[in-house]
């Protein structure tokens, strides 16, 4: 990056805490300089306010403040802002009105209709974007030739469509006007199958800027892929933050003579590429300053270490960023910010809870770090404002960072040093909490030191730090020791030797810059133009012409842009990419043919076939060789090459490196003499032995005992990280130990979860997630289960303890059992769990096991997908395995199991499975995931030793129990302080009359209780019979909303609760009653009693509101949200789905696409939920009209018995289910059927309203508390997969 032309390049990552400036000054050295971002009483901007500084120290004159700078010598600045993030997170954007089709104008309130928080009953959301909706009255659908249809047109996919009804300009007219008047300036324009047909939004979008509205963002150019919700939200975003950017922009180059007319402004985009400021909009922007880092580490540590996969690990005060490297960008074309979803390239940055800010809590026995984070005001207790326990104050307190290193920014009148006395005065609030529990806890122990307290929530922080970078690498087919740890932002260097050491690397790469790499990230990028449009082409020879006329015609369009800001054609680049996927799937991968050069059967562009075919491979495990591959969208990414490069010239050495200082360090073990260098002193080839620590002005660097920093030629700290030293942790209860532990078994089942997922190959288990894995102990007790399904919660422990008692002694090593029956902890029959007991050397009995659940589409039965609405025995409802050997001796029974798959088949009526090559490829994934979990649990054995993996796997158990024990304390001990009875009890009835009756006693002195469902109804003829196992689930999950935190969830929570229940009863039938209506609606009243009888909050939906649709040649399932109930301090979330699902929605134009159904409505039944004090949350209104003859099958609840308001508040609106036919007729279905639908017949579904909560005539505001936004918010691919598996 030199500066021959004698002019000041600079390069500035503008954060949320601090802002670092990075400046290659005229002569070619450089200079840096961090500042705080917010600090009004000094400067305006902290850019403009950096670029003085530095101007002025290099100039040697004075710049005042309040004049706008001489640009005379600056060449270029380039610069990444959290301006969108943060206005994003804080929604303080512009006043923005959605323009969207009529009958969809909730479409984006809705979603895909999942909560974000399976446990918190107040269904917390980010609110919308959009202050207004207006409908449009027009429609396009895509073209099927019926009798009548009109003229088809055709889109630029490729597909036909029929023009339903064009828009009506004349009528919006007036309504944009009103929107003008009411000081509203900026638009979403969001039509449907726009992406392919986008006619209509141009129209709209001509009169709303000839009406005057300054900014209108068209869905179909903020990114034109289809699925309407995410391009909607990623349309919504664009004009909420585009005009915020701008503003921003405006006031920056205000600061400079002549607004930077001469000057080259670049801002860093979310997908790692610059682009010109005027080119810079809100939904590319949003992780502008993240994506610097990703370039810097890219530029610097991959190119030094050989090309050695490298992971990013940027530790910043609120959070951590994670990513990965392995010699291109690792992008994701739609992830959530903020609670938005944005369809837009962005590199994949995952960010976790854990960041030098986030706060230090120590919680019925568990040491917990995050989510909260004590943000730059007040910040950690450290910076002398009152701020609370934080990371950093642990380091401090441990002597991994000295005061004098950093700068006296700090208290109120930000001139004063860190305060350690601060640290330790909040640090010990902390510590007598731990010692409390210690000396009076359920296993007495000595109590800890403050040292030792502090060094416990750093190995936790640590641990947490860890489970998202083996999830980013084993998610994609990669080992994460094979990796290099890149380490960079402030607080990264202080945890990076602990963090490679527990992921097994054995090199840290901290770039001399690392305190402001993302600063140096934005000097080294380039400047990218993309180009992208949708497609819906076979990838087949005969599309391979079409396929290089449109890659050509978008790389053409990437190089005009790039030549136009100034780039000769041999300084661009391009790379082309097609977005593919296996037919009939969801996966798509964005593919490059980058090291696929052009075959004679393949585009000339190149080999994406093979390129697809590879990367499949090795994420998934397997290819689909027979099924056609589509491609969903053709792009390509243009690069300008800047030809800007870092010169440094290696510092010589003079001698051993010189120690600055000497102090102390506290480690395992206790504290060591520790020597201090300083950075800018040490020089090529240096050595330094840990214990260590290494310090600039921006960033300080512990080198652990036993690990190794050298010099490197490039003034780079490279650190060889030598093993860990061997553990001595007793059996005996260590809650820092417990805390560890708890992050590593949960650790151990999401890494089953990856490998089921990458090997299973059907819809369900691959795309869909409806799996668990989960984790138990040699009693069969749960221990750790991911995902947190609630359906799944604890069932799974009754299908293991089952097998233990049933089998006895005759279980051997090389035996995987397989079970589904309700009798023996099932669920429903197409929940098939895979148990491998696990023996270990010199053990007779199994000393764990691993089990895997997951959701077969087809075991047989009377209807496909075996879940048939009218069944009335379990034969009916598909095969049936009690307690079968999958595999023995180590073979897999591969006919065995295919016979029993069949054997409905024999069953008048029924047939055997319909899918019978999925069914054995995603059991043998089920028996591969649990081989995973074997591998991971035999490592910890290897690390710990069996007693001590054993001991804590019945602490973790305990910690569970007592959790659940001081929720009930708590709630005893309040009703005993209102002079209230220590019994609760409550009833609600299934829409056939059964009763579901609870009477929970508690006892105060133990902290238990008995839930005694006596005088439930008796088993019924049809469906709605649920297993135990589902009513323990139910529990499991209300008891964790009751706790009301994250506590871990196993066997433990249910140790101090007594469970009644009938037999004989709908909730524990005989063994041949049919179920699958249990799993997904009696599931919701159990939940509904459950919370009746604590006060907890008024009933929800209660009702899954399942939909079937079925002909000769297609089947869909979906389930729909409704209203959620109210509770104490919030109104019911509308249009959502509550307690035991969380399913996804499938998108409307993916479900107009793939199935003969046009959407006509869906939107909130406005009104439907419950009056009250805090009133429940409405229902929504589907209508799906049917263009072929189909089956309509439904099964659903709340139709005859209102979902209950509590404390005063009203009853939420019954469901309804409306045939309404093509002649007009309108034919109540009533709550559970099957009937014959014709072409231009309209199913109708409103679903039921949530209850109120309080008394509707004493109206009361929010409290203020519950509508402050979460300062953290988690994002990246980890993220989305969590989410995607907690939404089944």
């Amino acid at each position: 990056m030199g500066s021959p032309e004698g002019r000041f390049h600079f390069a500035i990552d503008r954060g949320g805490t601090f802002t670092d400036v990075f400046a290659q000054c005229p002569g070619g050295h450089v200079r840096v300089l961090k500042l705080l971002s917010e600090d009004p009483a000094n400067y305006v901007d902290a850019p403009t306010e950096g670029i003085r500084r530095i101007l002025e120290q290099e100039g040697g004159m004075l710049l005042p403040r309040d004049r706008p700078l001489d640009t005379s010598r600056i060449a270029s600045i380039r610069m990444g802002t959290t301006v969108a993030t943060n206005a994003l997170l804080e929604r303080r954007g512009e006043r923005v009105a959605l323009l969207v089709t009529r009958g969809f104008r909730d479409l984006l309130h809705v979603g895909t209709q999942a909560r974000e928080d399976l446990f918190d009953l107040a269904v917390p959301m980010p609110e919308m974007l959009y202050e207004e909706v207006l409908e449009v009255d027009e429609r396009v659908v895509l073209y099927r030739g019926e009798p009548g249809a009109g003229t088809p047109v055709k889109g630029c996919t490729g597909d036909l469509l029929e023009v339903q009804q064009p828009v009506d300009l004349g009528g919006l007219r007036g309504k944009l006007e009103g929107l003008l008047s009411r000081g509203i300036r900026s638009l979403a324009v969001v039509l449907m199958h726009s992406y392919t047909w986008a006619q209509h939004e141009q129209q709209v979008g001509a009169l709303a800027r000839e009406l005057g509205f300054t900014h209108v963002s068209l869905s179909s150019e903020a990114m034109p892929m289809v699925r309407i919700v995410p391009r909607g939200h990623t349309a919504c975003a664009d004009a909420y933050l585009t005009p915020t950017i701008q503003r921003y922009v405006q006031g920056f180059r205000r600061g400079f003579q002549g607004q930077l007319k001469d000057v080259q402004v670049l801002f860093m985009r979310s997908d790692g590429g610059l682009a010109p400021v005027d080119s810079f909009s809100g939904s590319r922007a949003v992780l502008s300053g993240p994506a610097g880092g990703v370039v810097g580490y890219s530029a610097t540590t991959y190119r030094v270490e050989g090309g050695h996969p490298v992971i990013g690990f940027d530790m910043g005060g609120t959070s951590t960023d994670v990513s990965r490297y392995a010699g291109e960008f690792e992008h994701v074309f739609e992830a959530s910010t903020a609670g938005v979803t944005l369809q837009a390239p962005q590199l994949d940055i995952n960010t976790v809870a854990a960041g030098g800010g986030s706060r230090l809590f120590f919680r019925s026995g568990l040491f917990v770090v995050g989510p909260e984070s004590a943000g730059a005001h007040p910040g950690p207790a450290c910076y002398r404002k009152g701020g609370p326990v934080t990371v950093t104050d642990a380091n401090l307190v441990l002597g991994r960072l000295l005061p004098a290193s950093f700068p006296r920014i700090f208290g109120p009148g930000e001139d004063q040093p860190l305060s350690l006395e601060a640290s330790r005065k909040a640090l010990e609030a902390v510590a007598t909490e731990v010692n409390s529990f210690l000396t009076n806890g359920p296993c007495p122990a000595s109590p800890l030191s403050l040292e030792e307290v502090a060094m416990g929530f750093v190995r936790v922080a640590n641990e947490a730090m860890c489970r998202p970078i083996r999830a980013l690498t084993q998610a994609r087919g990669h080992d994460p020791s094979a990796h290099v740890l890149a380490c960079f932002g402030g607080a990264g260097g202080q945890h990076a030797c602990a963090i490679a050491r527990a992921l097994g690397m054995d090199t840290v790469h901290i770039h001399r810059h690392s305190g402001l790499l993302s600063a140096l990230g934005l000097a080294l990028a380039d400047v990218v133009h993309e180009a992208q449009e949708p497609c819906s082409l076979p990838y087949a020879p005969e599309t391979f012409v079409q396929l290089d006329q449109r890659l050509s015609r978008l790389e053409e369009q990437c190089v005009d842009a790039l030549r136009a800001q100034g780039f000769p054609r041999a300084q661009i680049s391009t790379e082309s990419f097609l977005h593919l996927r296996y037919q009939g799937t969801d996966c798509a991968l964005m593919v490059s043919a980058h090291q696929h050069p052009a075959t004679a059967r393949s585009p000339r562009a190149g080999d994406f076939g093979a390129g697809f075919v590879e990367r499949y491979m090795r994420e998934f495990g397997f290819i689909i060789p027979e099924r056609p591959v589509v491609v969903d969208d053709v792009r390509v990414r243009g690069t300008g090459h800047s030809g800007l490069r870092l010169e440094f010239v290696p510092k010589a050495q003079s001698g051993p490196p010189r120690v600055d200082k000497m102090t102390r360090c506290y480690f395992e073990g206790g504290y060591q003499e520790t020597p201090v260098y300083l950075l800018g002193e040490l020089g090529d080839g240096h050595k330094l032995q840990g214990p260590c620590l290494i310090i600039d002005s921006n960033s300080t660097i512990l080198v652990e005992p036993g690990c190794q920093a050298e010099v490197t030629e490039t003034g780079d700290i490279r650190i060889s990280v030598g093993a860990e030293a061997p553990s001595t942790v007793g059996a005996q209860l260590d809650p820092i130990h417990l805390s560890i532990f708890s992050h590593r078994f949960m650790s151990i089942a999401e890494q089953m979860g990856r490998i089921l997922q990458r090997t299973a190959i059907s819809t369900n288990i691959k795309e869909r997630l409806d799996f668990s894995c989960a984790l138990f102990g040699p009693d069969g007790g749960l221990v750790s289960n991911a995902p947190h399904i609630p359906v799944h919660l604890g069932a799974m422990q009754e299908t293991v303890q089952f097998q233990i008692q049933h089998l006895g002694a005759d279980l051997h090593p090389g035996d995987v059992l397989l079970s589904n029956h309700p009798s023996a902890g099932g669920s429903h029959l197409p929940d098939l769990t895979v148990i491998t007991p696990v023996f270990w050397p010199g053990q007779t009995r199994p000393v764990f096991y691993v089990a895997s659940r997951g959701h077969h589409a087809d075991i047989g039965g009377i209807t496909p997908g075996s879940m048939p609405p009218h069944s009335t025995t379990l034969q009916q409802e598909g095969a049936v395995f009690l307690s079968f050997r999958l595999v023995q001796a180590g073979v897999f029974q591969e006919e065995a199991v295919t016979e029993a798959l069949r054997a409905p088949g024999k069953i008048p009526g029924c047939s055997g499975t319909r899918n019978l090559h999925d069914n054995l490829s995603d059991l043998r994934a089920q028996v591969a995931a649990n081989q995973k979990g074997i591998q991971l649990v035999g490592e910890l054995i290897g690390q710990y030793g069996l007693d001590v993996v054993q001991a804590y796997m019945g602490h973790i158990q305990a910690n569970a129990e007592l959790a659940v024990r001081d929720m009930l304390r708590a709630f005893g001990t309040s009703r005993q302080a209102r002079g209230l009875p220590l019994e609760v009890s409550a009833e609600d009835h299934m829409d056939d009359g059964s009763p579901i009756r609870l009477r929970v006693q508690i006892n105060l002195s133990q902290g238990s209780a008995v839930f005694d469902f006596s005088g439930t109804g008796p088993e019924v003829f049809g469906n709605l019979n649920a297993p135990r196992a589902i009513t323990l689930s139910a529990l499991i999950y209300c008891l964790r909303c009751l706790v009301g935190r994250d506590i871990p969830l196993n066997q433990g929570c249910l140790a101090p609760v007594r469970v009644v229940i009938p037999k004989g009863s709908i909730l524990d039938p005989s063994p041949e009653a049919a179920v699958v209506g249990g799993n997904v609606l009696t599931s919701q009243r159990v939940v509904d009693v459950i919370l009746g009888a604590f006060g907890a909050c008024a009933a929800s939906q209660g009702c899954m509101n399942n939909v079937t649709l079925g002909n000769a040649h297609m089947g869909y399932y979906e389930t729909v949200a409704g209203g959620a109930g109210a509770g104490p301090g919030w109104h019911g979330r509308s249009g959502v789905h509550s307690h035991m699902t969380n399913t996804r929605i499938t998108d409307p134009e993916i479900l107009e696409s793939r199935y003969p159904v046009i959407l006509r409505r869906f939107e909130l039944r406005l009104g439907s939920g419950g009056r009250g004090r805090f009133r429940g949350g409405d229902g929504v209104i589907r209508e799906l009209l049917f263009r072929e003859e189909t089956l309509l099958s439904v099964l659903t609840e709340r139709r005859a018995f209102q979902p209950y308001g509590l404390m005063g508040g009203e009853p939420g609106t019954r469901g309804l289910n409306l045939l309404i036919r093509k002649d007009g007729r309108t034919v109540n279905l009533g709550g559970k059927t099957s009937v014959p639908v014709c072409p231009g017949d309209v199913f109708c579904l409103h679903t039921p309203g949530g209850g109120g909560y309080g008394d509707p005539e004493d109206p009361a505001p929010l409290p203020a508390s519950l509508l402050q936004p979460k300062a953290f918010s988690e994002r990246g691919s980890v993220y989305e997969y969590r989410r995607a598996q907690e939404t089944v």
